[in-house]
Protein backbone atom coordinates (compact mmCIF):
# COMPACT_ATOMS: atom_id res chain seq x y z
CA UNK A 1 0.00 0.00 0.00
CA UNK A 2 3.03 2.58 1.23
CA UNK A 3 4.03 1.87 -2.83
CA UNK A 4 1.00 2.45 -4.53
CA UNK A 5 0.94 5.68 -2.45
CA UNK A 6 4.13 6.76 -3.10
CA UNK A 7 3.66 5.91 -6.86
CA UNK A 8 0.12 7.87 -6.63
CA UNK A 9 1.99 11.09 -5.03
CA UNK A 10 4.60 10.73 -7.50
CA UNK A 11 2.30 11.18 -10.36
CA UNK A 12 0.55 13.87 -8.94
CA UNK A 13 3.68 15.72 -8.36
CA UNK A 14 4.49 14.87 -12.21
CA UNK A 15 0.98 16.03 -13.40
CA UNK A 16 1.12 19.09 -11.26
CA UNK A 17 4.49 20.38 -12.75
CA UNK A 18 4.02 19.47 -16.50
CA UNK A 19 0.39 21.36 -15.88
CA UNK A 20 2.50 24.48 -14.24
CA UNK A 21 5.61 24.51 -16.54
CA UNK A 22 4.40 26.20 -18.96
CA UNK A 23 6.40 29.68 -18.89
CA UNK A 24 9.75 28.01 -19.45
CA UNK A 25 8.64 26.06 -22.53
CA UNK A 26 6.68 28.96 -24.23
CA UNK A 27 10.11 31.08 -23.54
CA UNK A 28 12.51 28.13 -24.82
CA UNK A 29 9.85 27.12 -28.31
CA UNK A 30 9.87 31.33 -28.68
CA UNK A 31 13.64 31.49 -28.18
CA UNK A 32 13.48 34.94 -26.41
CA UNK A 33 13.00 35.77 -22.85
CA UNK A 34 10.32 39.14 -22.71
CA UNK A 35 11.27 41.07 -19.44
CA UNK A 36 9.28 44.19 -18.02
CA UNK A 37 11.86 47.01 -17.50
CA UNK A 38 12.09 50.73 -16.45
CA UNK A 39 13.33 52.58 -19.74
CA UNK A 40 14.13 55.89 -18.13
CA UNK A 41 15.74 55.08 -14.74
CA UNK A 42 19.52 55.24 -14.56
CA UNK A 43 21.15 52.08 -12.90
CA UNK A 44 18.49 49.69 -12.89
CA UNK A 45 16.82 49.63 -16.64
CA UNK A 46 17.47 51.97 -19.57
CA UNK A 47 18.25 51.57 -23.02
CA UNK A 48 21.58 53.76 -24.64
CA UNK A 49 21.19 55.66 -28.01
CA UNK A 50 22.24 52.36 -29.76
CA UNK A 51 19.39 50.83 -28.02
CA UNK A 52 21.57 48.67 -25.53
CA UNK A 53 19.81 48.00 -22.60
CA UNK A 54 21.63 48.51 -18.99
CA UNK A 55 20.97 48.50 -15.17
CA UNK A 56 20.30 46.12 -12.08
CA UNK A 57 17.08 44.50 -13.32
CA UNK A 58 18.49 44.58 -16.68
CA UNK A 59 21.05 41.83 -15.79
CA UNK A 60 18.98 39.63 -13.41
CA UNK A 61 16.68 39.29 -17.16
CA UNK A 62 20.18 38.84 -18.58
CA UNK A 63 20.96 36.19 -16.07
CA UNK A 64 17.89 34.34 -16.32
CA UNK A 65 18.22 34.08 -20.58
CA UNK A 66 22.16 32.92 -19.64
CA UNK A 67 20.72 30.27 -17.23
CA UNK A 68 18.35 28.80 -20.31
CA UNK A 69 20.17 29.60 -23.28
CA UNK A 70 23.38 30.40 -22.27
CA UNK A 71 23.27 33.65 -24.05
CA UNK A 72 22.27 36.61 -21.84
CA UNK A 73 21.07 39.12 -25.53
CA UNK A 74 18.42 36.65 -25.79
CA UNK A 75 16.07 39.13 -23.96
CA UNK A 76 13.19 41.66 -25.79
CA UNK A 77 13.30 44.42 -23.04
CA UNK A 78 9.98 45.92 -22.93
CA UNK A 79 10.15 49.41 -21.36
CA UNK A 80 6.99 50.03 -19.19
CA UNK A 81 5.24 52.80 -17.07
CA UNK A 82 4.39 52.74 -13.40
CA UNK A 83 0.96 52.44 -14.21
CA UNK A 84 1.32 49.76 -17.58
CA UNK A 85 3.58 47.08 -15.41
CA UNK A 86 1.26 45.29 -13.65
CA UNK A 87 -1.11 44.63 -16.52
CA UNK A 88 1.31 43.65 -18.90
CA UNK A 89 2.55 40.56 -16.81
CA UNK A 90 -0.74 39.72 -15.98
CA UNK A 91 -2.11 40.05 -19.56
CA UNK A 92 1.62 37.57 -21.11
CA UNK A 93 3.14 40.47 -22.53
CA UNK A 94 5.83 39.68 -20.65
CA UNK A 95 7.23 36.52 -18.65
CA UNK A 96 9.28 38.51 -15.77
CA UNK A 97 8.89 42.16 -14.46
CA UNK A 98 11.99 43.22 -13.29
CA UNK A 99 11.28 46.98 -13.00
CA UNK A 100 12.47 48.46 -9.29
CA UNK A 101 8.95 47.79 -8.33
CA UNK A 102 8.34 47.76 -4.26
CA UNK A 103 7.11 44.22 -2.65
CA UNK A 104 3.82 45.39 -0.81
CA UNK A 105 0.94 42.70 0.35
CA UNK A 106 -1.49 44.03 -1.72
CA UNK A 107 0.96 43.57 -4.77
CA UNK A 108 1.38 40.30 -3.70
CA UNK A 109 -2.10 39.21 -3.00
CA UNK A 110 -4.63 40.53 -5.09
CA UNK A 111 -3.05 41.06 -8.70
CA UNK A 112 -2.45 37.24 -9.56
CA UNK A 113 1.27 37.86 -9.40
CA UNK A 114 3.85 36.80 -7.48
CA UNK A 115 7.61 38.84 -6.31
CA UNK A 116 9.99 36.29 -6.75
CA UNK A 117 12.48 38.10 -3.74
CA UNK A 118 14.66 41.74 -3.66
CA UNK A 119 17.40 42.09 -5.58
CA UNK A 120 17.50 46.04 -3.99
CA UNK A 121 16.69 47.41 -0.55
CA UNK A 122 15.82 50.91 -0.99
CA UNK A 123 13.90 53.73 1.15
CA UNK A 124 12.06 56.77 0.00
CA UNK A 125 14.40 60.22 0.48
CA UNK A 126 14.15 63.83 -1.02
CA UNK A 127 15.89 65.71 -3.53
CA UNK A 128 16.34 69.91 -2.71
CA UNK A 129 17.92 72.30 -4.27
CA UNK A 130 20.54 73.57 -1.98
CA UNK A 131 19.55 77.29 -1.97
CA UNK A 132 16.79 76.21 -0.18
CA UNK A 133 18.61 75.50 2.63
CA UNK A 134 17.00 72.48 4.02
CA UNK A 135 18.98 70.27 6.16
CA UNK A 136 16.46 67.56 6.97
CA UNK A 137 12.79 66.08 5.18
CA UNK A 138 11.28 67.85 9.14
CA UNK A 139 12.19 70.66 7.71
CA UNK A 140 10.04 70.52 5.09
CA UNK A 141 6.54 71.77 6.73
CA UNK A 142 4.40 73.70 3.77
CA UNK A 143 6.97 73.04 0.72
CA UNK A 144 5.10 71.81 -2.44
CA UNK A 145 6.59 68.08 -3.53
CA UNK A 146 6.59 66.98 -6.77
CA UNK A 147 5.82 62.97 -7.07
CA UNK A 148 4.59 60.73 -9.25
CA UNK A 149 0.91 59.13 -9.10
CA UNK A 150 -0.10 55.72 -8.35
CA UNK A 151 2.87 54.73 -6.50
CA UNK A 152 3.74 53.84 -2.77
CA UNK A 153 6.01 56.73 -2.96
CA UNK A 154 2.93 59.32 -3.27
CA UNK A 155 1.43 56.86 -0.55
CA UNK A 156 4.25 57.16 1.84
CA UNK A 157 4.67 61.05 0.85
CA UNK A 158 1.11 61.35 2.40
CA UNK A 159 2.34 59.28 5.50
CA UNK A 160 5.01 60.93 6.87
CA UNK A 161 3.67 64.41 6.86
CA UNK A 162 0.65 63.62 8.62
CA UNK A 163 2.46 61.08 10.70
CA UNK A 164 4.90 64.40 11.75
CA UNK A 165 1.66 66.93 11.87
CA UNK A 166 3.43 68.91 8.82
CA UNK A 167 1.82 70.55 5.72
CA UNK A 168 2.58 70.03 2.11
CA UNK A 169 1.11 70.61 -1.17
CA UNK A 170 1.66 67.48 -2.91
CA UNK A 171 2.03 68.06 -7.10
CA UNK A 172 1.59 64.90 -8.47
CA UNK A 173 2.40 63.68 -12.43
CA UNK A 174 1.77 60.45 -14.65
CA UNK A 175 5.60 60.06 -15.18
CA UNK A 176 8.67 60.08 -13.08
CA UNK A 177 10.03 61.80 -16.25
CA UNK A 178 7.49 64.41 -16.01
CA UNK A 179 7.58 64.78 -11.90
CA UNK A 180 11.38 65.61 -12.76
CA UNK A 181 11.42 67.86 -15.35
CA UNK A 182 8.76 69.96 -13.13
CA UNK A 183 11.20 69.89 -9.79
CA UNK A 184 14.05 70.99 -12.46
CA UNK A 185 11.78 73.73 -13.53
CA UNK A 186 10.67 75.16 -10.31
CA UNK A 187 7.50 73.63 -9.94
CA UNK A 188 7.88 72.14 -6.24
CA UNK A 189 10.55 72.72 -3.81
CA UNK A 190 11.62 69.03 -3.39
CA UNK A 191 11.33 65.64 -5.41
CA UNK A 192 10.37 62.40 -3.84
CA UNK A 193 11.42 58.98 -4.79
CA UNK A 194 13.21 55.77 -4.19
CA UNK A 195 16.46 56.48 -2.86
CA UNK A 196 18.44 55.18 -5.53
CA UNK A 197 16.00 56.41 -8.41
CA UNK A 198 17.21 60.20 -6.78
CA UNK A 199 21.04 59.63 -7.21
CA UNK A 200 19.96 58.65 -10.89
CA UNK A 201 17.79 61.45 -11.40
CA UNK A 202 19.92 64.05 -9.93
CA UNK A 203 22.43 63.37 -13.01
CA UNK A 204 19.50 64.71 -15.29
CA UNK A 205 19.00 67.93 -13.64
CA UNK A 206 20.30 71.07 -15.16
CA UNK A 207 23.03 71.66 -12.47
CA UNK A 208 23.58 68.62 -10.87
CA UNK A 209 25.68 69.84 -7.94
CA UNK A 210 23.09 72.35 -7.04
CA UNK A 211 20.67 70.01 -5.15
CA UNK A 212 21.10 67.15 -2.31
CA UNK A 213 19.45 64.69 -1.32
CA UNK A 214 18.40 64.91 2.66
CA UNK A 215 19.52 62.50 4.75
CA UNK A 216 16.06 61.18 5.95
CA UNK A 217 14.68 57.49 4.43
CA UNK A 218 10.96 57.62 5.24
CA UNK A 219 9.68 54.01 3.95
CA UNK A 220 10.74 50.45 3.75
CA UNK A 221 10.97 49.86 -0.58
CA UNK A 222 12.20 46.12 -0.83
CA UNK A 223 12.45 45.92 -4.84
CA UNK A 224 12.20 43.17 -6.75
CA UNK A 225 11.08 40.46 -10.04
CA UNK A 226 7.51 39.63 -10.15
CA UNK A 227 6.00 36.57 -12.08
CA UNK A 228 2.52 35.45 -12.69
CA UNK A 229 0.75 33.14 -10.57
CA UNK A 230 0.28 30.04 -11.28
CA UNK A 231 3.37 28.17 -13.13
CA UNK A 232 6.23 27.11 -9.99
CA UNK A 233 8.39 26.14 -11.88
CA UNK A 234 9.32 29.78 -13.36
CA UNK A 235 8.94 31.48 -9.80
CA UNK A 236 11.83 28.95 -9.14
CA UNK A 237 13.50 29.58 -11.94
CA UNK A 238 13.41 33.27 -11.49
CA UNK A 239 14.10 33.33 -7.70
CA UNK A 240 16.96 31.45 -8.01
CA UNK A 241 18.48 33.24 -10.31
CA UNK A 242 18.80 36.12 -7.97
CA UNK A 243 19.77 33.29 -5.39
CA UNK A 244 22.29 32.11 -7.61
CA UNK A 245 23.86 35.70 -7.80
CA UNK A 246 23.61 36.47 -4.33
CA UNK A 247 25.65 32.82 -3.62
CA UNK A 248 28.46 33.18 -6.25
CA UNK A 249 29.48 36.25 -4.62
CA UNK A 250 29.12 35.10 -1.10
CA UNK A 251 31.61 31.73 -2.22
CA UNK A 252 33.80 34.30 -4.38
CA UNK A 253 32.51 33.23 -7.55
CA UNK A 254 33.20 35.87 -10.36
CA UNK A 255 33.09 36.43 -13.99
CA UNK A 256 37.05 36.03 -14.10
CA UNK A 257 37.46 33.13 -12.06
CA UNK A 258 34.56 30.37 -12.77
CA UNK A 259 36.00 28.00 -14.77
CA UNK A 260 38.84 27.77 -12.21
CA UNK A 261 36.59 27.65 -9.38
CA UNK A 262 34.54 24.70 -11.38
CA UNK A 263 37.65 22.80 -10.04
CA UNK A 264 37.16 23.38 -6.39
CA UNK A 265 36.61 20.93 -3.85
CA UNK A 266 34.36 22.77 -1.87
CA UNK A 267 31.16 21.24 -1.22
CA UNK A 268 29.55 24.35 -1.28
CA UNK A 269 30.57 25.19 -4.66
CA UNK A 270 30.38 22.12 -6.39
CA UNK A 271 27.03 22.62 -5.35
CA UNK A 272 26.12 25.86 -6.79
CA UNK A 273 28.71 25.06 -10.06
CA UNK A 274 26.91 22.24 -10.62
CA UNK A 275 30.02 19.34 -10.77
CA UNK A 276 28.13 18.05 -7.96
CA UNK A 277 24.40 16.98 -7.21
CA UNK A 278 21.69 17.89 -9.86
CA UNK A 279 20.38 21.00 -8.46
CA UNK A 280 20.27 22.91 -12.19
CA UNK A 281 17.76 19.95 -13.33
CA UNK A 282 15.62 20.36 -10.65
CA UNK A 283 15.03 23.44 -12.04
CA UNK A 284 14.24 22.38 -15.65
CA UNK A 285 17.85 23.72 -16.79
CA UNK A 286 21.14 22.83 -16.96
CA UNK A 287 23.75 21.34 -14.56
CA UNK A 288 26.13 24.14 -15.35
CA UNK A 289 23.54 26.37 -14.99
CA UNK A 290 24.98 28.82 -12.28
CA UNK A 291 28.31 29.01 -14.35
CA UNK A 292 26.05 30.35 -17.04
CA UNK A 293 24.84 33.10 -15.17
CA UNK A 294 28.12 34.20 -13.34
CA UNK A 295 30.58 33.78 -16.61
CA UNK A 296 28.17 35.50 -18.95
CA UNK A 297 26.66 38.28 -16.37
CA UNK A 298 28.03 38.30 -12.82
CA UNK A 299 27.66 37.62 -9.53
CA UNK A 300 25.33 39.87 -7.50
CA UNK A 301 28.08 42.38 -6.51
CA UNK A 302 29.56 42.72 -10.13
CA UNK A 303 26.40 43.37 -11.39
CA UNK A 304 26.01 46.04 -8.21
CA UNK A 305 29.05 47.89 -8.82
CA UNK A 306 28.76 48.43 -12.32
CA UNK A 307 25.41 49.80 -12.92
CA UNK A 308 24.81 51.44 -9.50
CA UNK A 309 27.84 51.32 -7.07
CA UNK A 310 31.12 52.73 -6.85
CA UNK A 311 32.00 51.70 -10.62
CA UNK A 312 28.79 53.43 -12.05
CA UNK A 313 28.14 57.12 -12.77
CA UNK A 314 25.38 56.71 -8.90
CA UNK A 315 28.24 56.13 -6.95
CA UNK A 316 25.24 54.27 -4.43
CA UNK A 317 26.99 52.68 -1.28
CA UNK A 318 26.32 49.20 -1.10
CA UNK A 319 24.58 49.95 2.44
CA UNK A 320 21.68 47.42 3.64
CA UNK A 321 22.57 45.59 -0.29
CA UNK A 322 25.72 44.28 1.15
CA UNK A 323 25.55 40.78 1.74
CA UNK A 324 24.68 38.95 5.07
CA UNK A 325 28.32 38.42 6.43
CA UNK A 326 29.43 42.09 4.92
CA UNK A 327 26.97 44.02 7.69
CA UNK A 328 24.04 44.13 5.21
CA UNK A 329 21.03 42.10 4.85
CA UNK A 330 21.13 40.55 1.25
CA UNK A 331 21.10 36.93 1.86
CA UNK A 332 20.40 33.59 -0.25
CA UNK A 333 19.16 30.40 0.52
CA UNK A 334 21.72 27.81 0.05
CA UNK A 335 22.24 25.22 -3.41
CA UNK A 336 21.62 22.07 -1.75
Amino acid sequence: MKKIAALLALAVLVVAQSASAQTLKTVKDRGILNCGSNGTLAGFGLPDAQGNWTGLDVDLCRAIAAAIFNDPKKVKFVPLSAKDRFTALQSGEVDVLARNTTWTSSRDTSLGLNFTGVNYYDGQGFVVRKALKVNSALELNGASICVQQGTTTELNLTDYFRSHNMQMKSVTFATANEAVKAYDAGRCDAYTSDASALYAERLRLANANDHIILPEIISKEPLGPMVRQGDDQWFDIVKWTLFAMLNAEELNVTSKNVDEAAKSDNPEIKRLLGTEGNFGEQLGLTKDWVVRIVKLVGNYGESFERNVGQGSPLKIDRGLNRLWNKGGIQYAPPVR
